[in-house]
């Protein structure tokens, strides 16, 4: 694939190609190797519904930055990719789609709606797999799983079948939360709380014996249609002999007992709170202690039902502000208190959530948790960073059962059968044919199916061939490292954790890998509402993939949010742009040279340097990348390349490569290859794209860079003297040129330089590179110097001089110097007159006044530095 490279770096040109090139080689697919450690990642699996965002992004280009270093190290390494049906997601989009047809699920039934389905996912499931490709994602993709696959779907069937015969899967009428708009239940996790206003209505409930009333508040005033009890706390000694009688439910009419639970705050308001065991997942629980009756009087629309009498029919809001109308007229409402309290919405499609209950599919979760709570503290799986381990921990000790049924058609059907003659319920993995209890045949499958994370709880080794022992789970399995976003810590890591512990006795992954979000230069979070996303491929058309990845790489610190500009974008693409120019100047200097890719055996002291430094950096970002450190391996690699390599090396080598010594010349053009090979090696999880094109362009042994071998640190190549020797010089060829550039004299003007050290041998070696760099016509090196009207500069190791007269024309200096003084003594004049002038100081704002004071102290300091210097050229 060798090839020139163009004068000016073009990724739209270059990135579709190496890609081509990549996949023809099968570069990306892993084998069962024995002779080799296997490290597997599996894929968070983006929606079929999804469009590549910068979320997706950020967390494609972490895990595939791991997976080609690992291949790099000679792991067989597995990154295994995938999608997810996503039920909830992907069933609104049909429904929306048809509804502008005219038509609903009922119209067209099941089977018709799930062949839609099914078209769907062939034109949009691949759209996200294909803009993965483009943004360089070396996943194994003759390995591609989706959750609704038959190999997914065994897996799904034998966990649900294993759960139920231990008794850990039951079926039974609880309260769960359901949205009215999607239809359906949801789990607590899918259930987004944010701050709204609303109000306390505050309410009197008489005794049945007359003696009076108790007052208690409630935000949801249409909710006490299903009041079943009032409570106050048993402790609580203002109420402790109303517990036991009995209330007239306001407006109903219907008899409820006061009882004492310890779930009532005593200091919350009045510490007394209405029972609604129908409505409120809290109040249930009461319910269950006290058996209290269960009257829901809302339908599965959120609207009031045959339960709430007159007001049937009505939306829960219409209903509410009737409700609030009768309580007013007959006295029941004594005072409305204007509030803000959380409000629950589905995290789907925003709608008010309700609880209800309703007869659903559960997963008893306690036995579940405790061994995945175990396994974390004792190590078996941590999280990067370590804080999140307790946001695990909190979720996992106070986990509540898990509703699993959804009243979707678009999923894993509940694999359970009802016998229509007898009742009985058969659950098994493959369809029964005949009800074991009376052997009839009329058997209907359960309408429900299965939430989306029971599928995708299974992932890491249901991907892999499980409950089949394959070669691939044997060898692959448990996985390594799973990235994703704290963000869904409980929809979905704690959930793989669980499920597989219980199905295959191991961790499912030994490092959860935690990012944040990638928010916006402002640091928004990015949101349609705000209109501040970004659309990735957008970036990658005008900027490259390799910039973007490399901007989502930089400043990366586990856990933490990043803001993303175009302006960060930029710089990486300067940064590709600068590596690209460096080679092609390294391209050009070995063209009609046999130049191999090896060192040579004689090394100067600045090849030395180079050489130790990378060694230097290979050791610390193989360290990083064990820690993962990614964002400050990424900040080393950018400032050796560009920094040392490119603003030094590549000067200083110039100096050899254009003089007459071939034999020098050539040891330098060997340097340069080794170097930059091995560097854009170090590079290339991070830049795979543009390190490929020019790797394939140098001096190389192997077939692509993604699979030739990871640097490793050699003492052999370590030159800490050598390093020191040079760090000396340059300290000094700096310092000269910020006194140069303090002075405004131009690199045009040479001049000699006396250096005064200990360390004559080491500046000495340096004359040559002090000569160009420092922009010296002659050096002098000495232990001591008497220099009169000489500037001088002191480093750690030398004292250096340049003859003022050489530096500057004293004439023209001198002329320039009275110029800037007149002008910064009349800004101090004027400065020191709004100072003195009484109506400045008493009308204008006190920050005016003091940026004043403060300006005219910086002029009366740069008067006297500019009198200073007249003053020095004079003498």
């Amino acid at each position: 694939m060798s090839r020139e490279l163009a004068k000016t770096y073009n990724p739209q040109e270059v990135e579709d190609r190496i890609y081509d090139f990549w996949l023809s080689g099968g570069y990306f697919h892993a084998q069962v190797d024995p002779e080799k450690k296997p490290y597997t990642i599996v894929i968070p699996p983006p929606n079929i519904t999804g469009q590549l965002h910068m979320g997706h992004a950020l967390d494609e280009t972490l895990q595939d930055i791991l997976i080609r270093w690992r291949r790099m190290q000679g792991y067989s390494a597995l990154w295994v990719p995938g999608t997810d049906h996503a039920s909830i997601a992907t069933e609104a989009k049909i429904v929306e789609a048809m509804r502008k047809e005219g038509l609903t699920k009922e119209d067209i039934g099941r089977e018709a709606f799930l062949k839609r389905a099914w078209d769907w996912k062939e034109k949009y499931g691949g759209r996200i797999v294909e803009q993965l490709k483009k943004l360089g994602s070396s996943c194994d993709w003759g390995r591609e799983r989706f959750t609704l696959d038959e190999g997914c779907s065994k897996a799904v069937r034998e966990v649900f079948v294993r759960l139920y015969d231990k008794g850990l899967i039951y079926r039974g009428e609880r309260i769960i939360n359901w949205c009215p708009h999607c239809r359906t239940s949801i789990s607590d996790a899918e259930v987004e709380f944010s701050e709204h206003d609303g109000f306390f209505w505050h309410l009197r409930y008489p005794f049945k014996d007359g003696s009076g009333y108790i007052q208690l508040a409630t935000t949801r005033p249409e909710t006490m249609l299903g009041d079943t009890a009032v409570a106050v706390h048993p402790e609580d000694e203002r109420y402790a002999d109303l517990v036991g009688k009995t209330l007239i439910l306001p407006i109903v009419g219907r008899e409820i007992p006061v009882i004492a639970d310890t779930y009532v705050e005593c200091d919350f308001g009045t510490g007394v709170v209405k029972i609604t065991p129908a409505h409120d997942p809290n109040d249930f629980e009461v319910g269950l202690r006290h058996n209290l009756p269960v009257v829901n009087v809302m339908d599965e629309s959120g609207n009031m039902n045959e339960n709430a009498g007159k007001y049937a029919g009505m939306s829960s809001l219409e209903a509410r502000e009737k409700i609030v109308e009768e309580l007013k007229e007959k006295g029941f409402l004594v005072a409305v208190e204007p509030i803000k309290h959380n409000v629950g919405s589905c995290y789907r499609c925003g709608t008010v959530v309700e609880p209800r209950v309703s007869k659903q599919w559960f997963v008893k979760m306690k036995p579940l948790a405790e061994p995945a709570i175990q396994q974390v503290k004792d190590g078996k799986t941590k999280f990067v960073p370590e804080r999140f381990e307790k946001i695990y921990y909190h979720w996992m000790e106070n986990i509540k059962d898990w509703c699993i049924s959804r009243q979707l058609w678009w999923g894993h059907r509940i694999p359970a059968w009802y016998c229509q003659d007898c009742g009985e319920m058969v659950v098994a993995r493959e369809e029964p044919h005949v009800c074991p209890k009376c052997g009839s045949k009329n058997l209907k499958q359960d309408e429900d199916t299965l939430d989306t994370w029971f599928s995708s709880a299974l992932w890491p080794f249901s991907t892999l061939g499980w409950p089949d022992q394959t070669e691939d789970l044997k060898y692959f399995y448990p996985t390594d490292t799973l990235v994703t976003g704290y963000d869904i810590i409980f929809f979905w890591v704690a959930r793989m954790i669980f499920s597989a512990i219980e199905q295959t006795g191991e961790v499912p992954f030994n490092t959860v890998l935690i990012h944040g979000l990638v928010r916006d230069a402002q640091g928004r979070k990015m949101s349609k509402s705000l209109g501040n996303g970004v659309d990735p491929l957008e970036i990658i058309d005008k900027y490259g993939a390799d910039a973007l990845r490399f901007t989502l790489a930089t400043g990366n610190s586990p856990g933490n949010d990043m803001r993303f500009s175009d302006e960060k974008v930029q710089s990486s693409r300067n940064f590709a742009n600068k590596i690209w120019n460096a080679s092609r100047f390294i391209l050009m200097n070995i063209d009609g040279h046999d130049v191999k890719n090896k060192l040579p055996d004689d090394l100067a002291t600045e090849d030395q340097w180079i050489i130790d430094s990378f060694s230097r950096i290979t050791k610390e970002i193989t360290d990083n990348l064990e820690h993962f450190e990614l964002g400050i391996a990424v900040q080393k690699l950018y400032d050796f390349l560009w920094d040392e390599f490119c603003d030094w090396y590549i000067e200083i080598a110039k100096i050899r490569l254009y003089s007459e010594d071939e034999k020098a010349a050539q040891n330098v053009r060997q340097v340069l290859v080794w170097v930059m090979s091995g560097t854009l090696k170090l590079l290339h999880p991070f830049m795979p794209y543009i390190t490929e094109e020019i790797w394939q362009s140098l001096p190389h042994d192997g077939e692509a860079i993604m699979v030739s071998s990871w640097p490793e640190f050699e003492e052999a190549y370590c030159f800490p003297q050598a390093a020191d020797n040079m760090h000396s010089i340059m300290d000094a060829i700096r310092a000269v040129r910020n006194r140069r550039a303090e002075m405004n004299v131009p690199p045009s003007r040479r001049t000699r330089l006396f250096i005064a050290t200990g360390s004559k041998k080491v500046f000495e070696d340096g004359v040559e590179i002090m000569k160009k760099l420092a922009y010296a016509n002659e050096v002098e090196i000495g232990e001591e110097f008497e220099i009169d009207g000489a500037v001088t500069i002191v480093t750690a190791d030398a004292k250096l001089y340049i003859p003022m007269s050489e530096l500057v024309d004293k004439k023209a200096e001198l002329e320039r110097l009275t110029k800037e003084l007149e002008s910064a003594q009349k800004q101090y004049a004027n400065a020191q007159a709004k100072l003195a002038n009484e109506k400045f100081i008493s009308k204008a704002p006190a920050n005016v006044v003091e940026g004043v004071k403060q300006n005219a102290e910086k002029l009366s300091e740069h008067i006297a530095l500019i009198q200073s210097s007249i003053e020095a050229l004079k003498e």
